[in-house]
């Protein structure tokens, strides 16, 4: 800031410019300060400049405080400056003369998605797992079908390969972070008519895939939930040729293997699967053969069954199933087009076992993503809406008020695209289909 402070006033030589502070000593001081932008996406810089007359000195300030923007001020210049907060930042200088006068600036700051890296490939129905070191295994996919894996590392913004899963391809998949940090896959296509039982484990400290127990069923379109005792509950899928499932098992990853545990009330594939605050895990919505389903229940892991809870307002497949802070959960559109896709959301309130109507979307969305933010709101981006156009809008719920709110739309138009939250709050998305029927490389951060 001394050296910033020292090269300005050497800008304004030694003469008093008007502008940089000279005049008559005697007058009372006054001072302008404007911003290059009044509005700018949280990370991006804006330009301050100022000038003042009948001053001897300045001081900076930020509210909220900011160490590039604070502290001693050559009486006029210009400086960039990054806004640190989330809503507005108000910049003033305070100078002083013959009396004092202060000037100030507000900048609004927005949240939105920039570019990073892409990946090796293009990826649809791929898999996206945040590491314990704050890495992000992407897996498997489509674009052709893929074994290949990479790895996204957020200290550069760059994707380097992870080698390939043991097994030929997988889209469709689970990818389940473990307890000691390692990676469960789990089934998923190896082509376009086949589904898998097969299992593997990813370890990112020799980042290589080994070989584990099988499933006991073949299994497409199911979910993968880590308990609270660290095994991973899994539920329901499908194989090609509309055959669908109830059955789930729990996989132990001190022995490597998978045990049945049970069947759910219904045959389910494309539903979700949320662990709740007290350790069950709801299951709601998806397809069974032709039919969409509204009903919900609910695993106990502690008497190992399922028993039912109450129903949506309507059917959903292709939803999205988000764990609020307050234990709730959100549920957000769903569909199948061009023929329905839904803009209504719902709340699961685990203390009475029902829905309840919440705010619509902005937007119709199925395939979306539906990412917890650092600050308890959830971000919904991008999905299929009617009639079948992939959407690069965005929107965030706030569960205090109930309301969606638009943000920053993404740099591309994507559905079935990954979304997750970063260790320092960013939200990474990638890979994903677009209108043009592309299969997206591209990968971009929401802050």
């Amino acid at each position: 800031m001394r050296k910033l402070a020292s090269v300005l006033l050497l800008a304004c030589g030694l003469w008093y410019l008007d502008a940089c502070g000279g005049g008559d000593s005697s007058a009372p001081p006054t001072v302008s300060i404007s911003a290059s932008s009044s509005m700018v996406t949280l990370g991006q810089s804006v330009t301050l400049s100022w000038s003042s007359r009948n001053v001897t000195s300045c001081t900076a300030s930020a509210n909220p405080s900011e160490t590039d923007w604070s502290g001693p001020m050559p009486p006029g210049g210009s400086h960039s400056v990054t806004p640190v907060s989330a809503e507005t930042t108000t910049y003033t200088l305070q100078c002083s003369g013959a009396g004092s006068a202060a000037s100030h600036v507000a900048v609004g700051v927005s949240h939105g998605f920039t570019a990073t890296g892409n990946m090796g490939t293009g990826r649809i129905w791929h898999a996206a797992t945040l590491l314990s070191d704050g890495r992000v295994l992407i897996a498997g996919g489509e674009d052709p079908l893929t074994p290949s894996a990479e790895l996204f590392d957020p200290a550069n913004g760059t994707f380097t390969s992870a080698g390939n899963m043991g097994f030929a391809t997988r889209v469709e998949h689970r990818a389940t972070l473990l307890n000691d940090g390692r990676v469960l896959v789990t089934g998923g296509h190896t082509d376009r008519f086949t589904c898998d039982l097969s299992a593997e484990l990813f370890d990112p400290a020799s980042a290589t895939f080994s070989a584990t127990g099988n499933m006991t069923e073949f299994r497409c379109g199911h979910t993968a939930t880590l308990l609270h005792d660290g095994k991973v509950l899994v539920t329901g899928g499908r194989e090609p040729h509309n055959v669908f499932f109830s059955s789930a098992e729990l996989y132990d990853p001190t022995n490597g293997t998978f045990a049945s545990a049970g069947s759910m009330g219904f045959k389910r594939s494309g539903h979700t699967a949320t662990l709740l605050n007290d350790g069950r895990v709801l299951l709601l919505g998806g397809l069974n053969g032709g039919a969409e389903l509204a009903t919900a229940e609910l695993f106990d892991p502690a008497s190992g069954t399922f028993t039912p809870t109450g129903s949506m307002g309507v059917p959903r497949p292709g939803h999205t199933a988000t764990l609020l802070n307050d234990g709730r959960v959100l549920v957000t559109g769903g569909g199948i087009p061009p023929d329905t896709t839904l803009a209504s959301a719902e709340l699961f309130d685990p203390a009475s076992g029902t829905f309840t109507p919440t705010g619509s979307m902005g937007v119709d969305r199925t395939g979306h993503t539906a990412t917890l933010l650092n600050d308890g709101r959830v971000l919904v981006a991008g999905g299929t809406s009617d009639p079948d156009v992939s959407e690069s809008s965005a929107e965030v719920f706030d569960p205090a008020s109930g309301t969606f709110a638009p943000t920053g739309s993404m740099g591309a138009a994507r559905t079935e695209h990954t979304a997750t939250r970063l260790n320092d709050g960013k939200i990474l998305v990638t890979g994903g289909g677009n209108n043009e029927n592309r299969v997206l490389s591209a990968a971009e951060l929401y802050q």
